[in-house]
């Protein structure tokens, strides 16, 4: 079975799906290997038609089945650093190195590579595989394959997302949320500024209620967070505006992003940025009438929050033989499934620390891992 995962991991990597890219290919080649199997599939596009998500059911078409979920979008590959081509999976020892080995199309061959043996069992709850897009750049895919699945069913009684998590069980990670805001003020000569309005100025403000609302956060942390840092954080990343310093700036693009230790604190910070807006642009626009603050969702990912009562948690302790529940500084897209009504954990094969790095690699003992603890699932969605 390594054997077969290994080649498979092989073809995965060979398609550089960087999210700048189609990932046409891989799906088609996915669904290649498991249609022959008997497996129902489902393939939901973005608006351009050039990505994809692909749900693979195996077994009964009721609910109560299992997702492996993994995105297969890569970060570029363009750092010199490389000894090896990226796109071509390359082993060294007891290593496959390669872009996506860990971050994790790793996760991805071990799935389709135990989709036979899954196909052979007399499974009673089906188990379903997903492949999404985009989820390196805002988890745009992940929503809209959760919708299709929503109006068409069956519904999932968990999700076994396989970032690299060494196959520790995470039971909670951050949100993501991230955004641009664009202040369009009114430009004009720097002598008589206040017959002007100063985008740039007015986004300064912005950053610097950001900045508040930051410190605010700090003081919201909750009692025995597991996060560090252990509250909610903001940071504006780039600021750009303005043409020269005696032109008083018509434009200001702000990018900012926000980690939430919980949906209550998002909802605080939107709700407080969206009344800061609308009294923001009241006094622009007693100069412009065409003054205007702008924020665009770039991408909107809740965090996973930790339940005692997961089922998903308790389903992946026993198969990796370890319940521990740890958290994660990183985001996935298992708090999308949550959010859906569905239990998940994060859990597969690989380090996060050689991830979006040169020369990332996934070791053979972690594939071996994680193809043992999936193939423990069979007994469990065989029996009533």
């Amino acid at each position: 079975m390594r054997d077969r995962a290994m080649m498979i991991l092989g073809d995965l990597v060979g398609f550089p799906t960087v999210t700048t890219e189609s990932n046409l290919a891989l799906i088609d080649h996915a669904v290649g290997l498991l249609e022959p199997l008997g497996a129902t599939t489902q393939v939901t596009r973005d608006e351009t038609g050039r990505k994809a998500n692909l749900l693979a059911t195996i077994g009964p078409a009721v609910d109560g089945g299992v997702i492996l979920s993994g995105h297969c979008d890569v970060v570029p590959a363009d750092e010199p650093d490389w000894t090896e081509a990226p796109f071509v999976a390359m082993r060294r020892e007891q290593k496959i190195f390669g872009r996506g080995t860990a971050d994790m199309k790793g996760f991805i061959a071990c799935a389709l590579a135990l989709a036979p043996r899954f196909a052979e069992a007399p499974l009673v709850r089906p188990v379903h595989i997903a492949i999404t897009f985009d989820e390196e750049v805002g988890c745009r895919g992940a929503p809209l394959l959760l919708a299709e699945l929503a109006k068409t069913g069956p519904k999932p009684a968990a999700a076994i997302v396989g970032e690299p998590t060494g196959m520790s069980v995470v039971t909670a990670h951050k949100g993501m949320y991230e955004y641009t805001t664009t202040v369009i003020g009114l430009e004009g000569h720097g002598s008589v500024p206040g017959r002007a309005v100063n985008a740039v100025h007015f986004g300064a403000r912005y950053v610097a209620k950001l900045m508040e609302l930051a410190s605010r956060l700090e003081a919201r942390a909750p009692a025995g967070s597991p996060y560090d840092p252990p509250h909610t954080t903001i940071s504006v990343g780039a600021m750009r505006g303005g043409t020269a310093r005696n032109v008083v700036a018509g434009e200001c693009i702000l990018e900012w992003e926000m980690r939430p230790v919980s949906r209550s604190d998002a909802t605080y910070v939107l709700d407080e940025v969206a009344m800061f807006e609308r009294q923001t642009e009241e006094e622009m626009r007693l100069v412009s009438q065409e003054a205007s603050i702008v924020t665009v969702t770039e991408g909107a990912v809740d965090g996973l929050e930790d339940d005692e009562a997961s089922y998903a948690a308790g389903l992946a302790g026993e198969l990796v033989g370890n319940t521990r529940r740890e958290t994660a500084a990183f985001g996935t897209e298992a708090g999308l499934y949550q959010m859906a009504g569905i239990s998940a954990v994060v859990c597969g094969p690989g380090s996060i620390e050689v991830a979006h790095r040169p020369d990332e690699y996934i070791g053979l003992d972690q594939l071996e891992h994680c193809l043992t603890a999936l193939e423990g699932l069979i007994p469990k969605l065989t029996s009533p």
